[in-house]
């Protein structure tokens, strides 16, 4: 419980997946929680779990790319509980499609989610997170903050942009020495919705990114959270979530700009085993 009990936590996107997982495991960990999404049924589940386990909870729909929104619900959770000790903005989405086929407004959805409510999140909160003398910022970045992958291009964008920003902070908060501390985490492939919930360029074969998905993902969203939680124990700069993604930021460090000959092979590669089984389930 070292580093939770009685802390404020505030958790947005966790209506779901790695969100939901982290609000259960802070409440077991004795944290009072403020938890938020844009998906109302979702959160409701979650809120009817948090309560189960008699953690004090405050639940509001949240979208996270509304800035006027989001800094109204820090002052809101503030009031609430006294005082907010720790932000984990995990909040996102997914888009699948090549940059040449998606629109300015694609990426404009995806940043405004994915990047803008990390932005929101952390700058609305830090002045409370200051004042408490013992804040924390967890941002949630992904696999896919550490290298990036074809047909992936808002995704990726937003969340190196989410390294670049938290790295920066952390620099930041040191050297202030008010005693907020940052933690980066990059995910890999974590069993959620995510895939499911994604959009995409016309054309883009959602069933098949679903299956991909599902194959490749290696962690559940407990193992995720927990992983999570030990690295904000012990102030990590960094957690990587899952074998894949410690096995790409390898591959990354040892490769350097090599590895995107092999991601490029590679994506050649399944294109074309695709459009073969493509081929003889036509046939």
């Amino acid at each position: 419980m070292n580093g939770f009990a009685g802390k404020v936590a505030v958790v947005t996107g966790a209506g779901s997946g790695i969100g939901r997982a982290l609000a259960l495991e802070l409440a077991r960990s004795g944290a009072k929680l403020a938890i938020s999404d844009i998906d109302l049924e979702g959160l409701a589940v979650t809120e009817e779990q948090v309560k189960a386990l008699g953690a004090q909870l405050r639940s509001d729909r949240l979208d996270v790319s509304d800035r006027a929104a989001v800094l109204a619900y820090a002052d809101a959770v503030r009031d609430h509980f006294g005082a907010v000790n720790q932000v984990y903005n995990n909040a996102g989405i997914a888009f699948g499609g090549d940059i040449a086929s998606a629109e300015f407004t694609d990426f404009e959805r995806v940043l405004d989610v994915n990047l803008w409510g990390v932005v929101n999140g952390t700058k609305a909160f830090l002045p409370h997170l200051v004042a408490s003398g013992d804040g924390h910022v967890v941002n949630i970045s992904s696999a896919f903050g550490l290298c990036a992958a074809a047909g992936q291009g808002a995704y990726v964008s937003a969340k190196f942009a989410v390294r670049g920003f938290t790295e920066t902070l952390r620099q930041e908060m040191v050297l202030a020495g008010n005693g907020v501390k940052v933690t980066l985490v990059h995910p890999g492939g974590v069993k959620t919705g995510l895939a499911r919930n994604s959009t995409g360029v016309p054309g883009f074969d959602k069933a098949t990114s679903i299956e991909v998905f599902d194959k490749a993902a290696m962690t559940s969203p407990q193992q995720a959270a927990s992983a999570i939680l030990a690295g904000v124990r012990r102030n990590k700069a960094r957690v990587l979530v899952g074998l894949d993604a410690r096995a790409l930021d390898l591959l990354v460090r040892l490769t350097g700009p090599g590895y995107l000959r092999l991601f490029t092979a590679f994506t050649a590669f399944r294109v074309r085993g695709l459009a073969r089984a493509a081929a003889r389930d036509s046939t």
